[in-house]
């Protein structure tokens, strides 16, 4: 039995390590393809490629495939995507000290500083380039990183730093490389000393790309700047040649760059070159954003079914409670959403309410009211005046027509506060009952909104239209009095008077919600032996 137990845990050791090897067999596989791919779709591979050397906890391959995703993404335009897919490859890497591990960190590293220049961060930049240079052990690598960091303090503005670390790499012996660099020393000694010249090397550097043929813009970039101040003619030739190279590489970035320095040099034909430079980076952006979402798709897609693959069997009970979880939610937040909808629906029931409490209050004040002013008016007058009666039925009317149109009321002048509220008053006079007006002066209404004055003067004629049918009184006084910011209303009448429960039975229910409506008050004093009297008083706002 023993053995038994001894052969079967040999038999899953075997199969473990063998599964271990299979996936960094195919994982190898994913990174030489990713590698010779010329389809663009190197970065798909060297994803794939990772997520099999995580799974067979190989770090540092899985690392190594990262920084090539990286500097994919750098090429690409997606900056911040690219120094995050650096960062988590340099976790990987984390107190990694072998061969390998240093030369991805130093490459790591030296994308990182050329993501961060790209996105202004200099001092980051700076940072990374002296990272890169702590971890390579490739001569020709710490070359190249001594000249990046030398361009970068260039931006800086430390030119004698700058040419210090450029010094290092002259040594180099990649040809092209030595271009860069005497071009990028040049630059440095010219900007720290304006009386330098630095043609020879521009020249040169020049040269040797040109037999090379490639990387000539980098020369006539710095041509065209050097030139831009001292010969304007020279400094737009060279950026022509820099815009009609990059048109043959098919670069966008060099092209942007050329009609940039062409527009500010050509003046004559600035339109039509801003035209093209817009149209361009346009289109680099928006080739950027596609490259960004897609980065994001692959890396989302080819991990989710990475983990659905590898965890499937060890996660089935996880998996089980993250559906009832799921459904729990989800349950909630349907129970959520519906009462949302009935919230919404009851918010907005009570809103078509509130419209047509709203709008039956304003047919009782404007067309009850007016009509039943009107009424008045024509059965207190000797003679019947046919057609001020028809004109005052005719502005009823247009106001009832206002009502259905939702028409905001016009604004009066506070001058004819005044004239309004006692002519109102004065309408309501007749053989049997005598009206009067107390201190009813245009200080009383002096900053009354339109609105609140609106308020009140329904509050006036709801009044004097419940007096008229209830009261039976022969004198009726409305007293104004303004108290500082207060203003204060006093009704009094020698009718019948009013029971405490008949208060809001009898035409007055709006008189409340109204007086209210403008942080007032309204108190109905029927303790009186006879008659009534009513205190009205509101702040002006």
């Amino acid at each position: 039995m023993k053995k038994f137990f001894l052969i079967v845990l040999s038999m899953l050791l075997f199969s473990c390590n063998n599964k271990k090897s299979e996936k960094i067999s195919i994982a190898k596989a994913y990174f030489d393809k990713a590698r010779a791919d010329t389809t663009g779709s190197s970065f798909y591979y060297f994803n794939l490629s990772k997520n099999l050397y995580f799974e067979a906890n190989d770090s540092i391959e899985g690392a190594r495939s990262l920084v090539n995703m990286a500097i994919i993404q750098e090429g690409k335009g997606d900056y911040y995507g690219s120094l995050e897919t650096s960062l988590e490859a340099d976790r990987c890497l984390e107190k990694k000290e072998d061969s390998l591990s240093r030369r991805i960190l130093a490459s790591n590293f030296n994308n990182m500083a050329i993501c961060s220049s790209y996105l202004y961060y200099f001092d980051e930049t700076i940072k990374y380039y002296k990272k890169a240079l702590q971890y390579s052990d490739d001569t020709e690598n710490k070359y190249m990183y001594h000249n990046n960091l030398g361009a970068a303090l260039i931006t800086l503005g430390k030119y004698k730093e700058a040419q210090k670390s450029i010094k290092l790499a002259l040594p180099t012996s990649d040809s092209l490389k030595y271009a860069m660099f005497i071009n990028n020393m040049a630059r440095a000694k010219h900007y720290e000393n304006q009386n330098y010249n630095p043609l020879p090397e521009f020249h040169k550097a020049l040269e040797i790309r040109q037999k090379n043929g490639t990387d000539e813009n980098s020369s006539y970039a710095a041509l065209s700047n050097y030139f831009f101040y001292l010969d304007k003619k020279k400094a737009l030739s060279y950026a022509n040649a820099m815009l009609n190279t990059a048109k043959k590489n098919n670069s966008s970035e060099d092209q942007l760059q050329a009609l940039q320095k062409i527009i500010n040099l050509d003046p004559e034909h600035y339109l039509a070159y801003f035209q093209k430079f817009q149209a361009l980076n346009d289109s680099v952006q928006v080739a950027r954003s596609k490259a960004k979402n897609q980065f994001a798709i692959i890396r989302y897609d080819v991990e989710k079914k990475n983990a659905d693959n590898l965890k499937l069997k060890a996660e089935k009970t996880r998996q089980y409670a993250i559906s009832v979880i799921l459904v729990i939610a989800m349950v909630f937040i349907i129970s959520l959403y519906w009462r949302r909808q009935k919230r919404l629906k009851q918010e907005n029931e009570l809103k078509i309410k509130e419209n047509q409490l709203r709008l039956s209050k304003r047919v009782h004040d404007v067309v009850a009211n007016g009509i039943y002013q009107v009424m008045t008016k024509i059965e207190n007058q000797e003679h019947f005046d046919k057609e001020n009666a028809l004109d005052e039925l005719e502005f009823v009317y247009e106001k009832s027509r206002d009502i259905s149109y939702e028409k905001p009321q016009p604004e009066d002048d506070k001058k004819e506060y005044k004239e309004k509220t006692s002519s109102l008053i004065a309408s309501f006079k007749n053989e049997m009952t005598e009206t009067y007006t107390v201190g009813n002066e245009d200080e009383i209404w002096t900053g009354i909104s339109q609105s609140a004055f609106e308020d009140v003067y329904q509050i006036i004629r709801e009044l004097l239209v419940n007096m008229k049918k209830h009261s039976q009184a022969s004198r009726v006084i409305f007293k104004f009095e303004r108290l500082e910011n207060t203003v204060k209303i006093q009704y009094t009448d020698n009718g019948v008077g009013i029971s405490g429960e008949m208060i809001y039975k009898n035409g007055l229910t709006n008189t409340g919600s109204r007086i209210a409506a403008n942080h007032g008050e309204i108190i109905f004093d029927n303790a009186t032996e006879k008659g009534l009297k009513i205190n009205i008083s509101f702040p002006v706002s």
